[in-house]
C-alpha cells in the first residue's frame, strides 16, 4: 500500500433526462483510494473529470450507486480507459438499459459484499427506493456513507420519477443508513455532505 488511504472529490456537471424530461444537474465524483490504487464510485457526464481525479492510480473498480443516465453514462467509457470492470446491482437493469441499450456492466454488486481498495474495505448496503438497485457504500475505516442519490444533506432522493417509490426509499433510510453510527459522514451524489445523525433528526429519527 502506497500511502494513506483517502476519500477525493469533485464535481461535474451534465443533465439527468428521465420520463421524457431533461434537467442540468451538478454531481459529486467520490475516489476511494490511496496513491496507487483507488476506486471510482459512480461515472457521471465528464470522463476527463473523472480521470483528473484519479491521477494515474490504478482504478479497481467503477461502482454504480444506481443506474440513473447521470450516474451511469461515462461509465463504459470509462472502463475502457481504465480496464476497470463496472458493477452494478441487478435490480438496476431497466434504468441501465435505458442509457446504454443492449451493452451490460461487468460484475453485479449484491447486498453485504465487500469491496477492497488500499487497505480498506467498502460495504455495500442494498438501499432501494430512489431507483430499485440502488446502493450505499460504507467505510467503518473512513466514517463515512457514500449514499449516491439515496440520502441527501435534507433528507431523502426524489422519488417522483419511474423506477422509484417514497416509502420503499424511507425504509431503506431508516433500516439501512440510520443503523450506522450517527457522526458518519454522507458523501452525496449531488450537494454538500451531511451526518446521518443530522438526517436521522431531520426525519424525527433522532
Amino acid at each position: 500500500m502506497s500511502g494513506t488511504v483517502r476519500v477525493d472529490h469533485a464535481v461535474t456537471s451534465g443533465t439527468f433526462s428521465l420520463d421524457g424530461e431533461t434537467f442540468d444537474v451538478d454531481n459529486n465524483v467520490w475516489v476511494v483510494g490511496d496513491d496507487t490504487e483507488c476506486v471510482v464510485i459512480d461515472a457521471p457526464h465528464s470522463v476527463e473529470d473523472i480521470m483528473a481525479v484519479v491521477a494515474g492510480r490504478d482504478v479497481k473498480a467503477i461502482v454504480c450507486t444506481h443506474a440513473h443516465d447521470d450516474h451511469v453514462r461515462v461509465a463504459p467509457e470509462l472502463s475502457e480507459r481504465t480496464g476497470a470492470p463496472v458493477l452494478l446491482h441487478p435490480d438496476d437493469e431497466p434504468l441501465w438499459r435505458l442509457t446504454h441499450g443492449d451493452r451490460s456492466w461487468d460484475g453485479v454488486l449484491t447486498d453485504g459484499q465487500v469491496i477492497e481498495v488500499a487497505g480498506t474495505e467498502l460495504t455495500v448496503i442494498h438501499t432501494p427506493g430512489h431507483a430499485p438497485g440502488a446502493v450505499c457504500l460504507y467505510s467503518g475505516d473512513l466514517g463515512c456513507v457514500f449514499t449516491g442519490d439515496t440520502l441527501f444533506n435534507g433528507g431523502p432522493g426524489a422519488t417522483g420519477r419511474s423506477y422509484s417509490d417514497l416509502p420503499t426509499l424511507e425504509a431503506s433510510i431508516r433500516a439501512r443508513l440510520f443503523a450506522l453510527p450517527a457522526d458518519t459522514v454522507v458523501h452525496t451524489g449531488h450537494g454538500d455532505d451531511t451526518t446521518i445523525g443530522a438526517e436521522r433528526a431531520a426525519l424525527g429519527d433522532g
